[in-house]
């Protein structure tokens, strides 16, 4: 998880840029911390895609083979 304060600085470069503009320094830290978010995010995402099971009404284990195979290769 990002710490608080790098989102809130993610959404105070977002403001800054639609209301005035970022120098090159500020655009070079908005892309880091954006690239950072979407890592934490997507790793987020991965670990609870893997923790999914999808059953049939019976019991039956129904859950996606795209699932099963990210839960295996990791």
């Amino acid at each position: 998880m990002l710490s608080k304060d790098k989102i809130a600085r993610i959404n105070e470069l977002s403001n800054k840029a639609k209301n005035e503009g970022l120098t090159l320094k500020e655009q070079k830290e908005q892309k880091n911390l954006r690239q950072e978010y979407l890592e934490t995010f997507r790793g987020s995402f991965k670990n609870h895609l893997k923790s999914i099971k999808v059953e049939e009404e019976e019991g039956n284990d129904v859950t996606p083979q795209k699932i099963k195979n990210i839960r295996n290769t990791h």
